[in-house]
């Protein structure tokens, strides 16, 4: 008997079942989560380490590919090769989109949607740039109160936001994310209880920046593309240095709520939940199976902590499409347990971090009956400490570059 190559591909339920969302139909619900390579051009725009990642995002079959973190304006960048869409690199990033168009088409036909992740490190720039002195982070990265940031500058971040939100549409993407997590600039601005000005102190304050700058892409995208966001339900960190916390640190939904409730009246149509600060706290938002660094608390508790911020999102806000996280970690399970998640409601897309590093072929390989749970992430994390490092960041297990970079650089480190 000949099998098409139609036939190859069985679906699987419910990862494979397509939705729409505003005037966008995404054929799956296997999400590609913004992993950042370094490795841009200083000028911003892909290089052939970059091409590559993203070319395999294409023949993943994923229908959604969030594309890393893209800084917003030059002293926003974390480092020196951070993704960077301008006029002038635009048809570099025109090029990317419509090869992965084109090679998804052909190898998977479909036909997925990219999202461009807009943000502004902050406190992370080369540079720091501040919202308040944070004794929490500053153990670990000291600066001083030269490195706050004035509310004249932060007056500025709208239009630029607003700009680069008009070249990802003029590049070719289906929407945009106003990026607000892992302690970058409008995260920090959230736990600003003690920063003093218009930007600080009350919860209109704190979120003042976050939504006027959605407000501006908004008004540049329009209803024909999405308006998404990567929130931080939570940053685990004791209030008043964390923002959906009590004073323990304990997990509070009283202001996430609040602020979430505000994001779907401002048209944000997609939340890409994550939690946790990597820079302090990295076990938060990825779970640890091995690795130098000993968490404080198992991987059950962390995979837990995320279901119960997701479940609890969508059951308060049900018409808000969740992408879940942390899902990395189940290896052997990966399948059966996003597929779990789905069944039970706790989010709409199953969205997938440094797995898509190690194995970016898992889901094709799934749908093809051949998943090879022994090419999965093994949740070492070495792929971030590689970027702690200032290298180019990659899967340093499966990867034959990126472990011999690890080699030469990170190891009797």
């Amino acid at each position: 008997m000949i099998i098409s190559e139609t036939e190859k591909f069985a679906p699987l339920q419910p990862l494979a079942t397509p939705f729409v969302k505003g005037k966008v139909k995404f054929q799956n619900r296997v999400c590609f989560q913004p992993m950042e390579g370094c490795d841009c051009h200083e000028d911003g725009s892909p290089s052939e380490l970059t091409i590559e990642k993203y070319i395999k995002a294409a023949k993943s079959g994923a229908g959604l590919v969030w594309f890393e973190a893209n800084a917003v304006c030059p002293e926003g960048r974390t480092n020196p090769r951070q993704m960077m869409l301008t006029a002038d690199n635009l048809p570099k990033f025109k090029e990317l989109l419509s090869d992965m168009r084109a090679i998804a088409e052909k190898e998977m036909n479909i036909s997925p949607v990219f999202i461009l992740q807009l943000t502004h490190s902050g406190r992370q720039s080369i540079e720091p740039m501040i919202v308040y002195r944070n004794p929490v982070y500053e153990e670990r990265r000291p600066v001083s109160d030269d490195a706050i940031v004035t509310d004249e500058y932060l007056d500025t971040l709208p239009i630029k936001y607003a700009e680069s939100a008009r070249l990802a549409i003029e590049a070719g993407f289906d929407g945009v994310d106003v990026k607000s997590c892992h302690g970058y600039l409008f995260q920090e601005l959230l736990s600003g209880f003690t920063r003093e000005g218009k930007y600080g102190g009350s919860f209109e304050n704190r979120t003042k920046l976050y939504i006027d700058s959605i407000r501006e892409v908004k008004e540049v995208i329009g209803d024909d593309y999405l308006l998404t966001t990567r929130l931080s339900v939570s940053d685990m960190i004791p209030k008043p240095y964390g923002f959906g916390t009590d004073e323990e640190g304990r997990l509070d939904f009283t202001e996430p709520d609040r602020l979430i409730e505000i994001l779907c009246d401002e048209g944000i149509s997609i939340l890409n939940v994550t939690v946790g600060n990597p820079y302090y706290n990295p076990h938060v938002n990825r779970p640890y199976r091995q690795g130098g660094y000993v968490p404080p608390e198992s991987a059950d508790e962390g995979l837990a902590r995320f279901e119960i911020i997701q479940r609890h999102i969508k059951e308060k806000f049900p018409s808000l499409t969740v992408i879940g996280s942390g899902v990395s970690y189940y290896r052997d399970d990966l399948i059966s347990q996003s597929e779990r998640m789905l069944r039970e409601g706790i989010c709409d897309v199953v969205g997938y971090g440094r797995v898509s590093l190690a194995y970016p072929m898992f889901y094709r390989d799934s749908l093809k009956g051949e998943f090879n749970a022994k090419k999965c992430c093994l949740a070492c994390s070495k792929c971030t400490l590689l970027m702690r490092a200032h290298q180019v960041s990659g899967c340093a297990v499966f990867n034959e570059y990126y472990r011999d970079l690890y080699r030469r650089t990170c190891m009797n480190k």
